[in-house]
């Protein structure tokens, strides 16, 4: 393989910035922050040299840093990038410059004040322990913008000619002179925010860490919770339980707003040099390239809130990318289903996928949503019937039973009505769901094989689950509940060369 120019120039093993000499030392102090507190704590409780402890305290984290800056290089040679690190236990990663999936810019608070970046090399892998992550951290911004289009160059096959995409007007950061931008965040789409479950994450992560915080600070016996009892005691229940609930969804919004603009301010999809470049964040800024023969489809998420409001969000179905980075293949966050149509439309190059109406399971797939959705509530209204007779239970748990099946019915009438399957401009489309409805579209090119997997049930009803398996994403795109004649009539149109030795 030959290397592209960009990259020529690392062929030999060289230091991140000597700025890191600045970042390093304070992330290990952050690290043993209470190792510290209590090396503090000893050496004053231990009297005459108490500054030694204090010195040594702060000297060996930042002695740590230091180290670890002069024991990290990289390189980019022999159609390979390799990073290596440590010095008693020296650890080396390397990859083939065409197993390069994405390439993520990401910059904290501090990096952004040092003009550093770091460059996170995606490969596919699904390990999650840190040290197997190809991460070059940091580089200057320019530097790592041009080392970003050297991978992907490197990682994309040469152009055998065909249409750019249309993908708007010119904007965004200079990634190269062509960029188009696609969309831009509308603050408009902070309604959105609210409805998805981001403000629930963060309030528990909220709850928890200011139980933590009591706890150290002498447990919850030190909170006066009478008093707290008390103030509230006063109010009517029927006042007080829809203030408490009005408080919640307030406090959750307000999370879940927050927690928007933090993670996509600035949200910019553009399109340039055979990439899909994306930029947001606040905090920490962060820039995705997904190479675009690695964009196998796509897929439209509608959870229940955001449906119910017009939203929807779009994620690619990148090749060779594992379920656990799918943070880098985020194309659109929650906005209007028209915006995010229009995204899915212009990434996939044809509208069909996005746009056409999709074939129906039948009866038998009907019946079978509402009888999954229908037994375990009714079942819950008898357990609860017999607890209240046999029991003396309270008479009114009656109540919220009974709204389980009428709820049960709903959902099921809307899973019926959101399971469908077609195969169009050759993609694969699949949507099913109501509380999480997804619609799929997977390139046939990208369907590296067919699974046919029928429970017993499924298989008294004649139905089966086409699942068509391929490296991306989730590795699967999923048609649920569909006939068995029409999963294979699906799997023989899509692929004839796969399956018709089966079939003929």
């Amino acid at each position: 393989m030959s290397v592209p120019t960009e990259l020529a120039r690392d062929d030999h093993w060289q230091r991140l910035d000597p700025r890191m000499l600045l970042v390093h030392p304070v992330r290990e102090l952050i690290r043993f922050l209470p190792v510290l507190v209590g090396v503090f704590v000893a050496g004053t409780a231990s009297g005459g040299g108490s500054d030694w402890w204090h010195l040594a305290g702060v000297g060996v984290p930042v002695g740590l840093g230091l180290l670890r800056y002069l024991t990290t290089s990289f390189r980019i040679a022999g159609g390979r990038v390799e990073l290596r690190r440590g010095l008693l236990n020296r650890h080396v990663l390397s990859t083939p410059l065409d197993r390069v999936r994405t390439v993520d810019l990401t910059s904290s608070p501090i990096h952004r004040l040092l003009g550093l970046t770091t460059v996170r090399v995606g490969t596919g892998t699904s390990s999650t322990d840190g040290d197997d992550r190809l991460d070059l951290d940091g580089l200057p911004l320019d530097r790592a913008r041009s080392l970003r289009e050297g991978l992907l160059g490197a990682a994309t096959p040469a152009p055998t000619g065909g249409a750019t995409p249309d993908t708007g007007t010119a904007g965004l950061a200079p990634v190269t002179p062509a960029e188009r931008v696609v969309v831009r965040l509308d603050p408009s789409w902070l309604r959105f925010a609210p409805l998805t479950s981001s403000g629930l994450v963060i309030a528990a992560a909220a709850i928890g860490a200011t139980s933590q915080v009591v706890q150290a600070l002498g447990g919850w016996e030190s909170v006066d919770v009478s008093g707290i009892v008390d103030g509230t005691s006063a109010l009517p229940l029927w006042v007080a339980l829809p203030l408490g609930l009005v408080t919640f969804v307030v406090v959750v919004s307000l999370f879940s707003v927050g927690g928007y603009l933090v993670t996509s301010w600035g949200f910019t999809l553009s399109h340039a040099a055979g990439a899909w470049h994306l930029r947001r964040g606040l905090l920490t800024t962060r820039e995705t390239s997904l190479d675009d023969e690695r964009v196998g489809g796509i897929s439209i998420g509608e959870p229940l809130g955001l449906r119910t409001a017009g939203g929807a969000r779009l994620t690619a179905i990148v090749t060779g990318l594992d379920r656990k980075q799918q943070g880098s293949s985020l194309l659109v966050p929650p906005a209007p289903y028209d915006v995010v149509a229009g995204v899915a439309r212009t990434v996939l190059g044809v509208a069909g996928p996005v746009d056409a109406e999709l074939t129906g399971h039948g009866p038998q797939a009907r019946t079978r949503r509402f009888v999954r959705a229908l037994v375990p509530a009714l079942a819950v209204v008898v357990a609860v019937l017999l607890l209240v007779v046999l029991r003396d239970w309270p008479w009114w748990l009656l109540v919220p039973a009974l709204v389980l099946p009428v709820a049960a019915l709903a959902l099921a009438a809307d899973r019926a009505r959101g399971l469908g399957h077609a195969l169009v401009d050759g993609y694969v489309v699949s949507r099913s769901g109501s509380l999480d409805r997804r619609r799929r579209a997977l390139a046939t090119d990208d369907v590296i094989g067919w699974n046919f997997r029928a429970t017993w049930f499924q298989r008294r009803a004649g139905l089966t689950t086409l699942v068509a398996t391929t490296a991306g994403g989730d590795q699967r795109v999923a048609v649920l509940d569909i006939p068995e004649d029409a999963a294979v009539r699906l799997a023989e149109t899509a692929l004839p060369h796969l399956v018709g030795q089966f079939t003929a």
